[in-house]
């Protein structure tokens, strides 16, 4: 089939998934994913059958309720109690976006064959993706450790026609459109309700989301800070390649190099300058984001490994001829990466809005608040208050959930990862980074004007005239507002490279 994506053991990707998303592929198992489910479902039904032994999450109960066996004839009501039972989220719903990685990243999970799911499960997962049947998930009720289970279950609850989707435009009964495209009910066998609830698929996909996001404004931070130093007649010299060479940090030394790219032959900077430095947020650009671009590439790692992983509990192991009960649901990797993460978007965002700061402050020939008749007109003063209640708000977010635990469970489960705070926080540092410097940008831009008629670079010259075209110059005051968002929705259609997120 043309544009379709074959689920295999192969390595996923962010950049695969990204173009998962954007082609808007299709997912179909291959062969061997398929071959896989279905010895691992044979193993453990030829296990039951042989052995009524205790095997936890199988024919026992969950959490502190371990020890409880069940019966075999009950053994399917075990599992959707389960999944209902565990259906307590709340607060707001998971953008559909994430919801569909969600449903990926747990199709990929359960494909290699450790989980015991049945193929027909699988199948009506990746259904519910290319049908674009989302389930309706929500943002609380997921500690990061016994996997995200409340909103896995929500996730998976369709499959047993219960809860809501959103489909065809709306919210709706998860029945009433399981009738409506002729699907049937999952009965779920031993162990497939413990299989779909646990895993770190909700923590993943909100860290695979906002990869995608940081990836493209680290790009933008670097841009962006490039035309605000020509708006403030900045130095190159910070950017030369000796300075960096003998402090060789990969971030700063990519960040040092793209830089002087952006700069390449600007009048601008390349006039004789009345200052002999500049201030740390121009200055030191390579250092910060430099370091913040590290820090993005170590989640990466991280994520990238998870999402090539099996996350739930218990795991079987044909060859082995062994089912082990372990703790590869626990978030504590992610939510580490999760809040590192975090905390280095809100630095692009710190220093992005002292660029902004010191472009509003009347320096170097540039009028107070970059418009003309200042006083008349209060200019660009304001959005620099928005900018920084912005920061103001990303430092608070930036506070690790990771070091935070409650025992739960009955004391069967007394460390938890806090993963899931994590990524719902790093989400929003994210759209609140984006904010950030669509606001500079709109500074730098009208900065860069008195310096006319000298020009910048070619390639900045040329990104100022298509954010011209959504933006105009400010000539005198108007409702800043509007702006904001425009540019806002510039930086969310300009199309990058993609050789950007690799």
């Amino acid at each position: 089939m043309e544009n379709t994506h074959y689920i295999t053991s192969d390595v996923l990707s962010i950049e695969l998934i990204q173009q998962i998303i954007s082609n808007q592929t299709k997912l179909a198992l291959s062969e061997e994913a398929q071959l896989n489910i279905d010895k691992c479902r044979e193993y453990l039904d030829q296990k039951m059958a042989a052995n009524d032994d205790p095997v936890y999450g199988i024919n026992t109960g969950f959490g502190s309720l371990y020890n409880v066996k069940i019966s075999t004839e009950n053994l399917t009501k075990l599992q959707e109690n389960l999944m209902k039972s565990h259906a307590c989220g709340t607060g707001d719903e998971v953008p559909h976006e994430i919801v569909k990685i969600m449903l990926l990243l747990k199709i990929q999970s359960l494909s290699y064959g450790y989980s015991g799911v049945q193929l027909k499960t699988v199948e009506r997962l990746i259904d519910f993706y290319n049908c674009d049947v989302l389930p309706i998930v929500y943002t609380q009720g997921s500690l990061g450790a016994s996997g995200d289970l409340s909103p896995l279950a929500h996730l998976c609850l369709p499959l047993i026609a219960e809860g809501e989707v959103y489909y065809d435009g709306f919210r709706q009964p998860a029945a009433k459109v399981l009738n409506k495209m002729g699907w049937e009910p999952i009965t779920l066998q031993s162990k497939e309700g413990l299989a779909l609830l646990n895993g770190t698929q909700f923590m993943s996909s909100y860290g695979v989301y906002v990869l995608i996001k940081a990836m493209k404004l680290s790009w933008f931070s670097d841009l962006i800070g490039a035309i605000s130093l020509e708006g403030f007649d900045g130095r190159k010299e910070p950017f030369n390649e000796l300075i960096h060479l003998i402090r060789p940090h990969k971030g700063q030394i990519i960040t040092a190099q793209r830089m002087l790219e952006f700069l390449e032959d600007s009048q601008i900077v390349a006039q004789p300058k009345k200052h002999v430095q500049d201030p740390y947020s121009f200055r030191c650009i390579p250092q910060v984001h430099g370091a913040s671009k590290d820090s993005i590439d170590y989640a990466k790692k991280v994520i990238k490994t998870e999402i090539n992983s099996v996350t739930d509990n218990p795991n079987i192991f044909i060859e082995s001829d062994v089912i082990v009960s372990g703790g590869n649901f626990h978030g504590q990797p992610l939510a580490l990466a999760l809040d590192f993460l975090g905390i280095a978007l809100a630095e692009l965002g710190s220093i992005s809005e002292r660029r902004t700061y010191q472009l509003i402050s009347g320096l170097r020939g540039l009028p107070a608040f970059l418009v003309d008749n200042p006083g008349l007109n209060s200019g660009f003063m304001i959005p620099q208050y928005t900018a920084a209640s912005i920061v103001s708000q990303n430092k608070q977010l930036a506070t690790p959930a990771s070091i935070d635990s409650i025992v739960s469970s009955n004391g069967q489960e007394d460390h938890v990862s806090m993963g899931a705070n994590s990524a719902t926080k790093c989400l929003k540092i994210v759209e609140n980074l984006e904010r950030i410097l669509a606001i500079e940008l709109m500074n730098a831009s009208q900065a860069i004007e008195y310096r006319r008629p000298l020009q910048s670079s070619e390639f900045i010259e040329t990104f100022l005239k298509s954010y011209r075209a959504e933006v105009p110059l400010v000539k005198e005051d108007r409702i800043l507002h509007y702006d904001i968002e425009n540019s806002i929705a510039f930086l969310n259609s300009f199309m990058l490279d993609e050789s950007i997120f690799e």
